[in-house]
C-alpha cells in the first residue's frame, strides 16, 4: 500500500512540475511601453520589386517616366499594368532617362526625395513621387497552426500581425521568438518575448520583406516529436526484463 502511495504521489509531482503556468503562456504582460522606440519604416534591398509613379501638372512631361507593361491574357483582351523596378543585386534600379538610380538601403521618404532632386527642375516641375513594393511578404514558421509565406500588399506588418495571419502559436510553442532578417548582407536574428510588452519597442516589431518569423516548440513538444515506433517496443522489453528481475529476486 505504501509503495502504491509513492506511485500516486510521484504522478501528482510530475503532472504539476510539466504543467506551464499562466505566467509562461499569456501574452503582453506588465512591462512598461516606451512610446518614442515604435517606430515604422520601410528600408529598400536588392531583389525588391518597385512601382514608380510620377505625376505633375504637366500631363505630356510625366509620360516618359511612367512605363506601363501590357499582358494578353487572351488574342481578344490585354491588361496593362504599370512597370516594375528590380533593384538589383548592386542597389540599382535602371530607370527611364535617369538611368541607374542607387535605392538599396534608403528608406522610402529618402529614395522620393532622391527621385524628386533629379527629376526636378530639369524634366519635371514639382513632381509628385509615389513608389511602393509589389512584392513585399514574410513567412512564419515553426509552431503555429498554419505556417507559410504571406504576401502583404500595404507593406506594413507587425510581428503581432504575422502570427495572426499564421493562425497564432499552438499552445506548444516557446513564446521567445525569433525575427531572421538580412542587414548588410548577414542574417541578423532578432528575440522577442511575447509575454513582455517590451516587443513593442523592438526594432523588430514591424517586420521587413523577407522576414522570417520562427517560433520553437517547447521541450515537451520536441520529445513528442522524437517518440518514434521503436519506442513501444523498448518499453515492452524493459517491463519484460523489469518482471523478470522482480522474480529472481523474490
Amino acid at each position: 500500500m505504501q509503495r502504491v502511495s509513492k506511485i500516486v504521489l510521484a504522478i501528482i509531482i510530475l503532472l504539476i512540475t510539466s504543467c506551464a503556468s499562466r505566467k509562461d503562456i499569456i501574452y503582453f504582460q506588465n512591462d512598461e511601453v516606451d512610446q518614442s522606440k515604435i517606430n515604422y519604416k520601410t528600408i529598400f534591398k536588392s531583389g525588391d520589386l518597385l512601382q514608380i509613379n510620377i505625376s505633375a501638372l504637366d500631363i505630356e512631361a510625366v509620360k516618359p517616366f511612367n512605363l506601363n507593361s501590357s499582358s494578353t491574357a487572351n488574342t481578344n483582351t490585354s491588361e496593362t499594368t504599370q512597370h516594375s523596378y528590380l533593384i538589383n543585386n548592386d542597389g540599382y534600379i535602371d530607370y527611364p532617362i535617369l538611368g541607374k538610380i542607387k535605392l538599396v538601403n534608403l528608406t522610402r521618404s529618402e529614395a522620393i526625395d532622391l527621385l524628386k532632386n533629379k527629376l526636378s527642375p530639369d524634366y519635371i516641375k514639382n513632381p509628385t513621387v509615389n513608389i511602393k513594393i509589389t512584392n513585399f511578404s514574410i513567412t512564419v514558421l515553426g509552431d503555429v497552426k498554419s505556417p507559410g509565406r504571406f504576401t502583404i500588399p500595404n507593406e506594413r506588418i507587425s510581428v503581432i500581425e504575422a502570427i495572426g495571419l499564421a493562425g497564432d502559436l499552438n499552445m506548444s510553442g516557446v513564446r521567445t521568438i525569433e525575427v531572421k532578417r538580412e542587414e548588410d548582407n548577414q542574417i541578423k536574428t532578432y528575440k522577442l518575448d511575447l509575454r513582455s510588452n517590451k516587443i513593442f519597442n523592438s526594432p523588430a516589431f514591424y517586420l521587413q520583406q523577407n522576414d522570417v518569423v520562427y517560433v520553437e516548440p517547447n521541450r515537451a513538444s520536441s520529445q513528442d516529436a522524437a517518440y518514434n515506433k521503436n519506442t513501444g517496443l523498448f518499453i515492452s522489453i524493459g517491463s519484460i526484463l523489469i518482471s523478470l528481475i522482480t522474480i529472481l529476486t523474490r
